[in-house]
């Protein structure tokens, strides 16, 4: 496929997305629908848009590439495994109490619970973990665009990522939530469509029917699933199990992104029905996106395609495109594009619209009744839109000029750093109802855990015997944390027992 024709389909698929936009928002643009898209959304919508979120172009295409290492295989499923019984405590825990509270901004909790200083520090964690972490889904899929389109056109990196976001942007900053909920949900049709076409398209140039694919993936030297055999590798199955779980608990539960969707339906029961449905559906198209993975490298053996080399290293995010683009025909090449740009961009126009969220609800007090008839609120949560769309750009920008390892590793390893405090804090006013906290010292035990987290993951192998930490890290920084509040706490008053 031409860099010619790429282009054409973006600038379709995003006139869609925009004329979408402006439909959705038409009737109102105010910040009751941008922050809670008016708290009558559809839970069947939400829970199919979700899947784009949830997924991102990590998924779409690290996922998959990784499937070719002897060590990982199908490895992930375990993840998986952990991320369903994750979302399982969230839809029977966390939405319960965030329903209670009526909140706009989950990290309320934590201020009636633990203090002011305790929920701005919880709002900041979110704020730099979610920048960080979209601003990298969002490189995966813009290193691609750039390789396969705008390199033809000689395009600057930089210009490329600000074009991205400048369309995100576009379609986004009126309507946020509500809108969306919908763009989200057509988004997610292609990424579905696109996985099940990939796998047809594959099998087809294999000469393989769907059950003989089924057959020879699983007799393949790529989809061992469990792995017993050494605990201390990070493949071992419990560390993937319980890393799985907490991320998803730290990553979803307590992150205002996925959560601000969840807390759009109109009650309790639909959101739940919302997280039950999700969880399946999610666990499903993994197991897809994993044997695309298998019969990408089997594609590649049969006509000797190596992975593709970036600066002289190989780079297997880069093996689904270069099939998809320049292998498979013009259909699977669309097909594969619409896949890769409905799963980032679903994943990054829902963290743009909950970071601009948290800071004008958590920061600016927008969502207090005193502060929600000021003259210009709707412009100044415009501008804080753009301010956030300017620095995931600057910190894209400055990853590509560093990054030298596989995206996901990179993505939850930091993950693992910023989200611990978060899971530590929700942990201690849970389960400490009779304490609270010395509110001005939260800051420093949410800066010390993450410092303590990287000291022993840099140096596991020396303390623990050989031992490597994995996606369970987590679970160490989050329990490092706790510690902390435990040490720095004091008697709870009756009124921020929650």
């Amino acid at each position: 496929m031409s860099p010619t024709t790429i282009l054409i389909i973006i600038v379709i698929y995003f006139g869609l997305l925009i004329l979408i936009s402006n439909l959705v928002s038409k009737k109102s643009s105010d910040n009751d629908t941008f922050f809670k898209a008016n708290k009558n959304s559809k839970w069947y919508l939400v829970a199919f848009g979700m899947i784009g979120t949830a997924l991102s172009g990590v998924t779409f295409i690290s996922v998959p590439g990784e499937v070719g290492n002897p060590d990982l295989q199908f490895k992930y499923f375990q993840f998986v495994l952990g991320n369903a019984i994750g979302f399982l405590i969230i839809a029977k825990v966390l939405l319960p109490l965030y329903y209670r509270m009526n909140l706009t901004s989950i990290y309320g909790y934590i201020e009636q619970r633990l203090g002011l200083v305790s929920y701005k520090t919880a709002a900041t964690i979110f704020l730099i973990s979610r920048t960080i972490g979209s601003a990298f889904r969002l490189y995966l899929v813009v290193i691609v665009l750039q390789r396969y389109v705008f390199d033809a056109f000689h395009v600057p990196f930089a210009l490329t990522v600000l074009i991205s976001l400048g369309l995100i942007f576009a379609y986004t900053y009126r309507g946020g939530l509500k809108t969306i909920i919908i763009t989200d949900t057509l988004q997610t049709f292609f990424l579905v469509s696109s996985v099940f076409l990939t796998i047809y398209f594959i099998c087809d140039s294999l000469d393989l029917s769907f059950f003989q694919a089924f057959e020879t993936v699983k007799e393949s030297n790529y989809s061992k699933v469990f792995f017993f055999e050494d605990y201390l590798k990070g493949n071992y199955f419990w560390k993937q199990i319980l890393g799985g779980i907490f991320v998803t608990i730290a990553m979803v539960g307590l992150d205002q992104d996925l959560m601000q969707k969840n807390l759009s339906c109109k009650n309790i029961g639909e959101a739940q029905k919302n997280m039950f449905t999700f969880t399946g559906i999610f666990v499903l198209i993994n197991i897809f996106f994993l044997s695309v993975g298998a019969l990408l490298y089997m594609f590649s053996e049969k006509n000797g395609i190596a992975v593709p080399m970036v600066d002289g290293v190989a780079r297997t995010d880069f093996l689904f495109p270069e099939i998809a683009l320049k292998s498979l025909g013009i259909v699977p090449a669309v097909v594969f594009l619409l896949g890769l740009t409905a799963a980032t961009f679903a994943t990054t126009d829902s963290a743009l619209t909950a970071l601009t969220t948290s800071f004008c609800v958590d920061f600016l007090g927008m969502d207090k009744t005193e502060n929600q008839n000021k003259p210009n609120i709707v412009r100044t949560r415009h501008m804080v839109h753009i301010a956030f769309s300017f620095l995931m750009f600057l910190v894209i920008v400055i990853f590509n000029s560093v990054n030298d390892a596989s995206v996901v590793k990179m993505i939850f390893k930091i993950a693992s750093y910023t989200y611990g405090p978060l899971l530590g804090l929700y942990a201690f006013g849970l389960f400490m109802k009779s304490k609270t906290v010395h509110d001005k010292l939260v800051p420093f035990i949410c800066v010390v855990s993450p410092a303590i987290c990287f000291f022993i993951s840099k140096y596991s192998t020396e303390l623990f015997g050989d031992y490597v930490f994995d996606n369970e890290l987590i679970i160490v920084n989050g329990l490092i944390t706790f510690i902390g509040l435990l040490i720095i706490s004091k008697p709870a008053t009756e009124n921020t027992r929650y």
